[in-house]
C-alpha cells in the first residue's frame, strides 16, 4: 500500500484568490491630435509619432481594448471578453438565426462538379501537371 502526500499545505490549496482571474477592463482612448505636415508624414510611415509636452489631445472615444465596448456602457462591470467573448462573434451561435442562401437565378440548375484533391502528393501533382 502506497500513500501520497501533497507538497503544498492544505491551507495553500484552499485559497481562492490564487485561482481568480483579473476581470478588469483595459481602457484606451481614441484621440485626435493636430500635427504639422512633417509629423503627419512620419506618423503615416511609422504608424506612431512623439507628441509635444503639454499638447492638448481631444478624446474622441474611450473604450475597452479587449471587449470593444464604450466606457459609459460598461463602467463598474467586469470585462465581458475576459469572462466569455461570445459578444465579439455575434452572440450565442445556437440561438442565432442562420444565414439564408441567395436564390439561384431563374431557369438555372446547379450541377455538382468533381471532387478536388486539396491535400497530399496528389494535390501537388494535380497542380504541377495541370494542362495549360
Amino acid at each position: 500500500m502506497t500513500t501520497t502526500t501533497s507538497l503544498l499545505s492544505p491551507a495553500a490549496d484552499a485559497t481562492p484568490s490564487a485561482h481568480l482571474k483579473d476581470l478588469s477592463h483595459s481602457w484606451v482612448v481614441a484621440a485626435e491630435i493636430q500635427v504639422e505636415p512633417r509629423i503627419a508624414s512620419i506618423a503615416d510611415f511609422r504608424g506612431s509619432f512623439k507628441a509635444v509636452a503639454g499638447q492638448r489631445i481631444e478624446a474622441l472615444e474611450v473604450y475597452c481594448r479587449d471587449c470593444r465596448r464604450p466606457y459609459d456602457e460598461v463602467k463598474g462591470e467586469d470585462c465581458a471578453e475576459k469572462i466569455d467573448n461570445r459578444h465579439l462573434i455575434g452572440g450565442d451561435q445556437s440561438v442565432r438565426k442562420k444565414r439564408k442562401l441567395p436564390p439561384s437565378p431563374t431557369g438555372t440548375t446547379i450541377v455538382p462538379g468533381g471532387t478536388i484533391q486539396r491535400r497530399g502528393i496528389n494535390a501537388y501533382m494535380a497542380g504541377v501537371c495541370r494542362p495549360r
